[in-house]
C-alpha cells in the first residue's frame, strides 16, 4: 500500500509517536507500504516555523531529516498536483490540505490524516 501522511501526523510520528493510534503505527511501519511526506508539509512547517510562534518549535530541515530517517520517501510538489487545485471543491480552505489532497489524487495515494473535513474530498482519504 502506498500512503501520504499529512503534516500533523508527520509531526507526531517525529515528536509524539504515542499520539498515533497502533494500527497506523503498524502500516507506517510495514516494510510492504511505502509511506510517503510531501514537500508541502515541510514548506508548512518552514512557513509556521518563521512566524517564530512559541507554541510551534519544529524546524523545517530538522523535521525533514527525521522523516529521511525514518524511510519514509520523499514526494515532491509538481505540476500535476498544483492543476489538480483547479478540480478540488472547497470543503477546506487551508492552501497546504488542500495541496496534500491534490498530491494523494493525483499521485494514487491512501492520504492519512486527523483533520475530518478532507473526508469529503476522495475516498483515497483515511480519517484517524
Amino acid at each position: 500500500m502506498r500512503l501520504l501522511i499529512d503534516t500533523q501526523i508527520l509531526l507526531w510520528v517525529i515528536y509524539q509517536p504515542d499520539k498515533l493510534p497502533a494500527a497506523l503505527r503498524e502500516r507506517l511501519c510495514d516494510a510492504n507500504n511505502d509511506v510517503f511526506f510531501s514537500a508541502v508539509s515541510i514548506a508548512e512547517i518552514a512557513i509556521k516555523s518563521s512566524l517564530g510562534r512559541a507554541d510551534f518549535p519544529f524546524l523545517a530541515e530538522e523535521v525533514a531529516q527525521a522523516a529521511r530517517d525514518t524511510v519514509f520517501l520523499e514526494l515532491p510538489l509538481d505540476i500535476r498536483h498544483t492543476i489538480r487545485l483547479a478540480t478540488l471543491t472547497w470543503h477546506h480552505r487551508d492552501p497546504f490540505d488542500r495541496l496534500l489532497i491534490a498530491q494523494a489524487i493525483e499521485e494514487g495515494l491512501r492520504f492519512m490524516t486527523a483533520d475530518s473535513l478532507l473526508a469529503a474530498y476522495s475516498d483515497l482519504v483515511e480519517i484517524l
